[in-house]
């Protein structure tokens, strides 16, 4: 339920603003619309809220309170979804709903290795923002016919949450993370005129 609620309003947030890449033909040939690296932003910026929220205000809260807690196995254990889990979810949810968006979470040195680089530009770019956090990696793929807008953002730990799991988790190929490093790229790429 939580996922679902998370990944439908982000959705369709997101549909929202790839309508608007590809709006009407300007004069001259010349796509109007809004372009792909600033729906990327806005994109990213929706993630980044939404994840800075759940992460701090929901589970360290709950965590703090001794309410609850999240963890890996949080279905089997009756507790919350660590924030990387409801980024994945969310980005599972949407690339259901048809639009070609896709998100996900990836890193140069995953916990799993599905979640490390899919292809070169996706490992070029992890590269690139773990140099410089602030700029993100972006281009233009072609997989078949169709075209995408990918980008990758610096994915930074965000609360003490993400530091203590990646710190102690058994499969951690690096356990000195502190506040604020950046621990991976956010993933985010749709279609393209």
């Amino acid at each position: 339920m939580i996922e679902r609620t998370a990944g439908r309003i982000l959705g369709g947030l997101c549909a929202i603003m790839l309508a608007g890449v590809a709006v009407g033909v300007a004069q001259a040939g010349e796509t109007a619309g809004i372009p792909p690296q600033v729906v990327a932003e806005y994109i990213h910026a929706i993630i980044q809220a939404d994840r800075i929220i759940y992460s701090t205000h929901v589970v360290e809260r709950l965590q703090d309170l001794k309410v609850t807690v999240a963890a890996e196995e949080w279905k089997a254990s009756g507790t919350l979804p660590l924030p990387a889990q409801m980024l994945q979810m969310a980005g599972q949810e949407i690339q259901g709903l048809g639009l070609g968006l896709r998100i996900r979470l990836a890193s140069l040195g995953p916990i799993y290795k599905k979640n490390g680089p899919a292809d070169q530009f996706e490992r070029a770019g992890l590269e690139a923002v773990a140099k410089n956090p602030r700029k993100p990696y972006t281009g233009i793929m072609t997989e078949g016919d169709r075209h995408y807008f990918k980008a990758i953002f610096a994915d930074r730990a965000v609360s003490m949450t993400c530091v203590a799991c990646h710190n102690s988790h058994d499969l951690s190929t690096k356990r000195d993370y502190k506040l604020y490093d950046v621990m991976g790229g956010i993933i985010i790429s749709f279609p393209v005129p």
